[in-house]
This record gives structure tokens, sequence and C-alpha cells, in this order.
């Protein structure tokens, strides 16, 4: 019994290398790995019951009085059993891959163990199709409940597969004085070594997924690092600039030789081989390109008869095309190239659809996003629509009135307000004007105002050098010097005060209108910039404005802040960051003309 051992320990080694040599093999990887397919479940069968017909040659032949260890077994005399590892191979198939190839590495394993012959070749078979099934449906039971076939199980399983083996030797061979020597021999050798073996080759399963997994981390990895390099480019929408940058991206950080894209018209860019005659801005050349675009489905070559490209010198002998999508619609292709078939393996075409993938919702999202920055903007500009007829018709009404006792005055306020409305239409499709122009609108409204209620008030400005050219939401300003006038002093007989100071303050363009009239009541003031707020005297819409459209150009960005006490005047305070687009003149370029 204990002079098997080593023996056993031999043929497990030999099962063990095959399976290790197997391992190296990507085909073989990928289908221990997935087996999704019946086609792959038909090579798991044919695999673990070859390794059972290899146990069956390699076995241990065990006559009535002695033990042969045969070097490649052909058949056995009738008194004549086997010691072999081939349950191992039919169980690991099993638990690997199910009930069906469990059944079916069974019955190959067992069928060529009862063509072999010997006393037990009955018995034999039996319990290795009895392995096969039975641990089908213990690693299929194991899989539905959530739980992963490790090696402790395997172990027990096998182990415990082999001792019924035993029994069922014990129950079927005759004469039963023989199959009970025979067990007595082999039972102990074979249920540990068929253990030890089942543990080994459990170790290279796990390796082969534990590798599997190392590499899909690392391509979720630079897939995740590609889509963040690429998408301030894909915001852009696919044209001949964002495309080459993008495709440069692609090309450094993967294995392919050449990319492309196109939208569904032409070549947006293509770098890497074959530059020369796939040239961007033209329709594109391959069939290959043209059946992704009107199919929508992904497409691989692995000649160049498939690529079909127009050109005969051309080196590109594989290709996937994916298609770049925006809400099912196919909008342009995704294209990388190979120079070697060899180079368009399982990794590279799951790496490139997961880009297709990211890059259609990056597309989608740029989409998205555009169409909420027009919105943005329609919504802004609608409420600076607001504030010009509300300007306008104070302006008329004072003119209206000087036409009557002062005309030259009338007529001077008519050409200030003429200007103020020129400039003002200029800038009428931007968001955003120079703070010398909202401070000329200012005066020209001043003017207009202190013509109408001479002795009112007085105004001062204080603005810091340099800040000419500063970008804000135009009728941001006058608003508030107005509110000042009106509401500030209402029925005051002595002169109000007004002071406007314009200056930057910790990376943020301050602009603050302090009066000293008769002030806000206290109930009011929490609510005054985030809603209409109505009363006798007005209902707060200039200020709710104002706030409405700085938070829709600055995104949370800047802030209004209104400090106010009953008798003790009204200080308001806008602060706009000066390192967000649309501020200094630099960074929004186009924003104003004029």
């Amino acid at each position: 019994m204990i002079n098997l051992v080593p023996i056993m320990l031999e043929k497990v080694g030999i099962i063990v290398i095959v399976a290790f040599l197997l391992s190296q093999m990507k085909s073989f990887r990928q289908i221990v790995q997935y087996q999704n397919n019946p086609n792959e479940k038909l090579i798991l069968i044919m695999l673990f019951g070859g390794f059972g017909i290899l146990s069956n040659y390699t076995g241990i032949v065990i006559h009535p009085d002695t033990i042969e260890r045969a070097a490649w077994l052909a058949e056995l005399e009738a008194d004549n059993a086997l010691a072999n590892t081939r349950v191992m191979g039919t169980v690991i198939g099993g638990l690997l891959g199910g009930p069906l190839v469990g059944l079916g590495a069974g019955l190959i394993a067992g069928i060529h163990r009862y063509s072999l012959g010997g006393f037990t070749a009955f018995s034999c078979s039996l319990s290795t199709i009895l392995a096969g099934m039975i641990s089908g449906y213990l690693g299929y039971k194991r899989k539905k409940q959530g739980k992963k076939i490790d090696t402790p199980f395997a172990v027990f399983v096998g182990m415990f597969l082999e001792a019924v083996q035993m029994l069922i030797i014990l129950l079927t061979a005759k004469p039963f004085e023989q199959a009970w020597n025979v067990v007595e021999l082999i039972a102990f050798p074979m249920i540990l070594v068929n253990g030890f073996g089942m543990m080994l080759f459990l170790f290279i399963i796990q390796f082969i997924k534990r590798d599997e997994e190392r590499t899909r981390a690392s391509q979720t990895n630079r897939a995740f690092l590609i889509a963040d390099q690429t998408l301030p480019f894909f915001r852009q929408g696919l044209n001949i600039h964002s495309c080459t940058e993008i495709a440069e991206i692609i090309l450094k950080l993967t294995d392919s030789d050449a990319v492309a894209i196109t939208d569904d018209k032409l070549v947006l860019a293509h770098l890497g081989k074959a530059s020369d005659h796939h040239i961007p801005g033209g329709k594109p050349e391959t069939d290959l390109t043209r059946r992704v675009l009107e199919g929508g489905k992904i497409s691989i070559a692995r000649s160049k008869r498939e690529i079909a490209c127009l050109h005969d010198e051309c080196p590109l002998e594989a290709a996937i095309v994916l298609p770049l999508k925006v809400k099912g619609k196919t909008v342009g292709t995704l294209k990388m190239y190979y120079a070697s078939q060899e180079k368009l393996d399982q990794v590279e075409q799951q790496l490139a659809e997961g880009l297709a993938n990211l890059f259609s919702t990056q597309l989608e999202l740029a989409q998205a996003e555009k169409q909420a920055e027009l919105l943005k903007d329609a919504e802004i500009k609608a409420l600076q629509a607001q504030v010009h007829p509300h300007f306008l018709f104070n302006s008329i009404n004072t003119i209206s009135a000087l036409c009557r006792t002062d005309v030259n005055k009338a007529r001077k306020l008519l050409l200030e307000l003429s200007s103020f409305f020129r400039g003002n239409l200029q800038g009428a499709r931007q968001m955003l004007i120079p703070l010398e122009k909202e401070l000329e609108n200012v005066k020209a409204y001043i003017a207009l105002e202190q013509s109408r209620f001479p002795n009112k008030f007085m105004i001062d400005f204080s603005v810091e050098p340099n800040l000419e050219t500063v970008l804000l939401p135009p009728f941001t300003l006058q608003p508030l010097v107005e509110n000042a006038i009106h509401y500030g002093f209402p029925h005051s007989k002595k002169e109000g005060h007004i002071s406007v100071q314009i200056k930057t303050v910790d990376g943020q363009l301050q602009i603050m209108v302090s009066d000293d009239g008769q002030g806000v009541p206290k109930e009011k003031i929490e609510l005054l910039g985030k809603q209409v707020v109505k009363s006798k005297k007005g209902n707060g819409t200039a200020l709710f404005n104002i706030s409405e459209r700085l938070n829709g150009i600055y995104s949370g960005q800047a802030s209004m802040q209104i400090k106010s006490q009953a008798g003790d005047g009204t200080t308001i305070m806008i602060s706009i960051p000066l390192d967000e687009k649309g501020v200094f003149e630099k960074n929004a370029e186009s924003l104003y003309c004029g």
C-alpha cells in the first residue's frame, strides 16, 4: 500500500504538468474562465475526458500478487485492476463546468476505462460516470449559492468520490475476495493522492483566474486612464482636432499599430501605420468601416482581405472597428489596426469594446452638456431681456418730462440713452461685458435719474485701477444703484448718499453698493435675491434676477450678500471669482464685441 503512493504521485505529476502547459495557452485560459456557450462546454468535455483517458493509459496495473508500473497501458487481463487518477480530471471538469461537462467527461473517461478490461472495468466505469454527475451537480449548486469552488471544497469532493468508487468496486466487482484485496491495497493511496492532485489542479485553475483578474484590473485601469485623458477632447465633439488628440492618446496607451476615428461621413483622424494612404478629411476607404457605419455593430478583421483596404501595400493585417453611438444612433467609428493578427487577442478586443462604450457615453454626456449650456444661456439671456424694458421705460418717462421744461437737456439725455442702448445691443448676444462698459451704462443712468430728481442723491465711485477689462454680466451694477435711489430715499427731504466700491479681494471681483437710506425690514432681508418678494414699493425682481444670472453663469461660484438695518441704510455686495471662465478678457475670447 505505502509503495503505491510514490508511483501514484508520479502519475498525478503527469496530469498536473499537462494542465500547467495548457494553462499557458490563451484559448485554454479563456475557455476555463468563461465557458459560456455550447461549443466551449463541448471543448471542456473533450478536455477533461481526455485527462481521464490519459490517466487510464498511464495507470498502475494491479495483478493478484504484484504491482506493475506500465509505461503505456493498452489492455488489462481479466483478473487485473487499475489504479490511476481518472476521477480527478472528471471531478474537476464537473466542478468547473457543471452537470453537462461532468457527465460528458465521465462518459468519455468511463467508457474508455471499460474498454481496457479487467475485473473492475464495469465498477470503475460506473463510478467515473457517477463522479462526473455528482461533482457537476455539486459545482452547479455551489455557484448558484454564490460561493466559489475553492481548494478545500474541491479536495473534499474529490476524496469523497474516490471513496465512493472504492465502495462501488466492493459492491459490483466479482469475485468479492479479489475486489476486497484490491480495495485494501489501492483505497488509501488513491484517495490520498487524488486529493493531493485535486489541490494542485485547483491551484493552477485559481492561478489562471487570478491572472485573468489582474489582467482585467489592469485593462480597466488603462481604459479609465484613456477615458480620463480623452474626455476634454470628446467634450469638443467629433472634429479633426479633437479626434487627432484622442487617436494619439489611444495609440500611446494600447498595443495597436494605428488608430483611426471617423464621423458618419469622413475620416477625422488616422495615426500610426498606413498614414500615407489613410488620410483624414477623406471618405472611409475600407468596406469594414462602411459596414459598421451602416449596421452599427462591431466588426473584426483578421486578414488584409477582410480589412479590404484599396491600397495594395497596406501593412495592416488585423483590425477591430467599433461604432460610436449617441442615443442609439451611430455617429462615427473607432478603428484600431494591427500589423500582426496575433496582436488582436481577447484582451485587446475587450479593451477596444470597453473604450467604444466609454467614448459613446462621453459623446452623449458632451451633447447633453452642450444642450444644458444652451438652455442655461437662453435662460440667462431671457433674464437680461427683462432688465432692458424696465430701464428703457424709466428713461423715456424722464426725457419726456424734460422735453417740456428743458429741450436741450432732453436732447442731451436722449443722446446718452441712445449711446447706452447702442452699447448694450452690441453685446446683447453675449452674457458678459467689460466693467468699463458697465460703468458707462450706470453713469448714463445716473445722469438720467439726477435730471429727473435733482438734489435727491449724490453718488461717488471708488474703482481699483486696472479693472477696466474685467468681465461681468451686463446690468449687474445698474439695478443695485437703481434700488438704492428708489427704495433707499423714497420720501427723504435731505440728500441721500450712495457709494459704489469695486475692487479685488482674495481672488474675487468685489462690487459693493451702499446707501444711507431707510434700510430694509429684517423679515425681508433673508428673502431678497432668493425669491420675488412682494411689497408696496417693489417685489425684489431686480435682485432675484441678478442672483439667478450669477448662479447660472458662474455655477454657484459667485455670491450676493445683503446687509441692512432699518433707518441705517443698505449694503449689497457681489463677489465674482476672477479665475472662472468669463471673468478676465483673456479667458473669455469673443464674449464681447464693440
